[in-house]
């Protein structure tokens, strides 16, 4: 077994300005997810992109994110945490920088390919980092608080950061955003972080990755294309039988392989599997949210994109008082489920707050209520799944684990979208056809529109509740340990003492 080269753990002060950038590294592949959305209209113009491609600026991004995120935390666990973290983030502005200047809609989507390429990269190199820097259970409560806050808020500020760059300046600025984010983070990076890596020749596992690779490639794609051509369809059915094919062949190669790309062992345990569980589903009522609530205030309440992003303020805000201000000081002291099953209903609740929108409903008591419960659900779920994710892990395996945690974030947000976009559609287009008879006004398709969202929050909250009962029976880690993790003068990250007593 491959063992692990790391330095000595740098000190406290070193830590938490460690932290500082490599949550910037974390905040910039979260704002990419949601930043281009509200630009969505006005880069379509710009560039003369038809309806049916537009959904391709979004797509290309999340499809190489999602497909290579588990190859990224092998090459981080192999070539060094470190460095593939700093590769990462310069790439990924020069890809930013091709997408700004794009002149044609082929070049800003090679642009988005390349930005989720290098975040397949970023996003496991960034986690795994620091899980090895924070091994203190307090230190690491705080830590995994503040990265579960970035992680939960960074979706509503790129809204509001993309409202904002759209109104009073340019779309383009949606890219060049991301160029003074990587390069603060780089520099600040290259100064601070400890490296570490696992020793020996570096083995990757071929087949592994081709068959991860294709069938996550074709679940995204055949969801992304239910959207349009909907779920019953040749093509989205015949995409996600092979799909499901290509991982279950993964699977068996990965129980076969001497070095597997993603070793069983690290999903197969009951808690990790829970909070990688409980993170795919408490994204869906996320970005469910983020696109509802973004097409109701512009579409039905008339407001501006940047007035949008104003008005997803009060989601970040619960985020960040929930994660910092209740869970970072909970998660020490009690058991993982005892915040994440809540936090999931709580988030349910926030979905089918949903339903109560009417077409006239104020901001005060329909969209505010929605984000303040949304946003406290995902604070208390966030730090905790992170936590567990990446904990008692073999340093060697931090990386992939990281990874694991990631690709069922992106994964559930993309599954999770094209499913609900897809019943707010059928649900439009049923009450429109059911009122044929009134015409179509503006308030018929304005209603019609709530309708849909309506719908589709019904069953976002319904996924939730049976994701909160599932976590509840399957996590059983009893409460963190109190006693600080054994460091070695030499860094010996395997000389650790897991911190969570499984039952």
């Amino acid at each position: 077994m491959a063992t692990t080269k790391a330095q000595a753990p740098p000190a406290a002060s070193r830590r938490w300005a460690a932290l500082l950038f490599i949550g910037l590294g974390q905040l910039m592949i979260i704002l990419d997810v949601t930043v281009v959305n509200i630009a969505l209209p006005s880069l379509q113009r710009d560039l003369g992109i038809s309806d049916g491609d537009r959904q391709w600026i979004i797509t290309a991004y999340t499809l190489a994110f999602g497909s290579l995120l588990l190859l990224g935390g092998r090459i981080a666990d192999y070539t060094g945490r470190k460095r593939t973290f700093l590769i990462a983030l310069l790439g990924f502005a020069a890809a930013s920088t091709l997408g700004g200047a794009a002149t044609n809609f082929e070049t800003l989507l090679t642009a988005r390919a390349l930005q989720g390429a290098f975040g397949a990269l970023l996003g496991p190199s960034a986690l795994s980092l620091l899980t090895v820097t924070f091994t203190h259970p307090k230190d690491r409560a705080k830590a995994f608080g503040i990265w579960g806050g970035i992680a939960a808020a960074g979706g509503a500020i790129g809204l509001l950061i993309g409202g904002a760059l759209t109104e009073y300046l340019d779309w383009r600025w949606c890219m060049y955003v991301n160029i003074p984010i990587a390069l603060i983070a780089a520099i600040g990076g290259y100064a601070v972080l400890t490296e570490s890596r696992s020793e020996g020749k570096a083995r990757f596992d071929i087949p592994g990755v081709l068959l991860v690779t294709s069938g996550l490639v074709a679940i995204v794609y055949g969801t992304s294309q239910a959207e349009s051509d909907g779920w019953g369809s040749v093509t989205v059915i015949g995409l996600l039988a092979a799909g499901a094919v290509l991982l279950a062949a993964f699977t068996f190669v990965e129980s076969r392989v001497s070095q597997p790309l993603l070793p069983l062992r690290v999903i197969a345990d009951r808690n990790r599997g829970g909070a990688y569980l409980a993170v795919g589903l408490a994204v869906i009522g996320m970005f469910g949210a983020f696109l509802f609530m973004t097409y109701y205030m512009q579409v039905v309440m008339g407001y501006s994109p940047v007035k949008t992003g104003v008005a997803f303020l009060p989601m970040t805000t619960a985020v960040l008082l929930s994660a910092g201000g209740l869970t970072t000081r909970l998660l020490p002291k009690v058991p993982p489920r005892v915040l994440i099953v809540p936090g999931m209903l709580i988030s349910s609740l926030g979905m089918a707050w949903m339903l109560t929108l009417e077409a006239d409903t104020t901001y005060a008591s329909g969209v505010l209520v929605a984000q303040l419960l949304l946003g406290f659900g995902a604070g208390m779920i966030m730090p905790v799944a992170l936590n567990c994710a990446t904990h008692g892990v073999d340093e060697n395996d931090s990386g992939i684990a990281s990874a694991s945690f990631n690709t069922a974030q992106q994964i559930g947000s993309s599954i999770g979208t094209a499913l609900l976009n897809t019943i707010a559609t059928s649900a439009t287009v049923d009450y429109l056809a059911s009122h044929a008879s009134q015409g179509r006004s503006p308030a018929i398709a304005r209603q019609a529109v709530v309708e849909g969202f309506a719908a589709a929050s019904a069953w976002a909250a319904g996924i939730i509740v049976v994701g909160a009962l599932i976590v509840a029976a399957l996590m059983n880690a009893s409460r963190p340990g109190t006693q600080p993790v054994a460091e070695e003068d030499t860094g010996d990250a395997e000389s650790t003492e897991p911190l969570l007593a499984h039952s």
